[in-house]
């Protein structure tokens, strides 16, 4: 890569409007009513995503009142920009401050207040946004209910969501610009139809143009509503795993897509797939992965651990914590911004994995510190700033230098 050469991340899938509910007991009776008692029957699970007019279905109800008792008719705790494809290319922007690259979001919103909150707060941010168009209908949103309690004190939340105005976004959509890009994201496509059922096909073209492949997963409600027990299809066929260099999915996702029970069954799955590279997520707990050989250089399957300062930290002074929204959306950002430095930096030779999942791994341990997945910096490199030193700490705890 040439030195005058600037870096392009394009990326697309699902950006919405979060609305944050805060502290919203699971184990309250009002919760309890709405449990889900099979998998994709349309009720809540902690930790998983349920469609509004599925919802409504399951509690034969209208959504606002659902929400009412839920919520007991808090207004939310924070109201911010949220999505596994928007928050991502944010943060990448955010940390690749003051390297010459540019990162570019795809998609639509709706003709809404909520539209116009997003397009304003977009403005303050360092994401290119020129191909953020306006479709009818409304802006896609997520209530976001959020128990810190849960899970002894590690906290999830549960997911509501509407796709509105994400049905509109065609893979058409998409121009020469977006494929030819040094880095190409896909972010949560379930939530955008049409392009995850072409994700093959688009992954492929990217992968022709020469542009390095990142998919990051979100829960897909559609396949399991579909059939609870048959494995998640990613775009039409397996043959989208041989498409992705570098693929990131938290621990329930990889077990959903792989039809496997374990994170180990999971990644060996996707490296029979042909997955380039693989993460796992899970919380606080361990990430998995594993390297095939092609982005980064060949690594056994292996484990790294999560950030124990942020977790000392959170542990020591609870009023520190925001909350756990967005928290793997930004550890897929700092890998993303990880990868692009390293092209810019030493584009020779494979990249550094180990690296890659360090920054990730701050990135998200520091997403637990504010509410939702987006922090709004109060100055350029705000943020680079703060999560350096999680970054530091966490090379510190593991021994392993960048």
């Amino acid at each position: 890569m040439g030195s005058n050469h600037k870096l392009r991340i394009s990326g697309t899938g699902c950006a919405l409007v979060d609305y944050l509910y805060k502290p919203v007991d699971f184990s309250g009776e009002g919760f309890r009513k709405y449990l889900s008692s099979r998998p994709g029957d349309g009720g809540l699970s902690p930790g998983k995503l349920v469609f509004t007019e599925e919802l409504e279905k399951f509690a034969r109800t209208v959504y606002p009142e659902i929400r009412q008792e839920l919520t007991g008719g808090a207004e939310p705790a924070a109201v911010n920009i949220g999505g596994p494809s928007i928050v991502p290319l944010i943060h990448a922007s955010q940390l690749l401050l003051g390297l010459s690259a540019e990162v570019i979001y795809y998609g639509c919103c709706g003709n809404d207040k909520a539209g116009i909150f997003i397009k304003e707060k977009l403005a303050s941010t360092s994401l290119n946004t020129r191909h953020y168009r306006e479709a009818g209908g409304f802006t896609p949103f997520t209530d976001v209910l959020s128990d810190p309690a849960y899970d002894g004190g590690h906290g999830e939340r549960v997911f509501i969501n509407n796709i509105g105005a994400a049905r509109e976004f065609l893979p058409g959509d998409l121009d020469e610009v977006f494929f030819k890009s040094d880095i190409t994201v896909l972010g949560g496509t379930a939530l955008v139809p049409e392009i995850h059922s072409d994700l093959n096909s688009i992954l492929r073209k990217a992968r022709e143009s020469g542009s390095i492949t990142v998919v990051n997963t979100v829960f897909d409600f559609l396949s399991e509503k579909d059939s609870p027990v048959k494995a998640w299809p990613l775009g039409d066929s397996n043959e989208t795993y041989r498409h992705i260099d570098l693929l990131v999915t938290d621990r329930e996702e990889a077990l959903r897509y792989s039809g496997c029970s374990t994170a180990e069954e999971a990644l060996a799955f996707f490296r029979k797939a042909g997955t380039g590279a693989a993460v796992i997520t899970h919380g606080p707990h361990p990430v998995h992965f594993f390297s095939a050989g092609t982005l980064f250089g060949e690594i056994p399957d292996s484990q790294l651990p999560a950030s124990e300062q942020v977790i000392g930290e959170l542990r020591e002074n609870p009023s520190l914590a925001g909350d756990t929204t967005g928290c793997g959306d930004n550890f897929t950002g700092g890998m993303i911004a990880s990868v692009a430095s390293q092209l810019l930096l030493k584009p020779e030779g494979p990249l550094d994995m180990i690296s890659a999942i360090g920054l990730g791994v701050a990135s998200g341990g520091f997403a637990c510190f504010f509410h939702g997945g987006t922090f709004y910096e109060k100055f350029p490199g705000e943020k680079l700033q703060r999560i350096n030193k999680y970054h530091r700490a966490w090379i510190s705890q593991t021994g392993k230098n960048p």
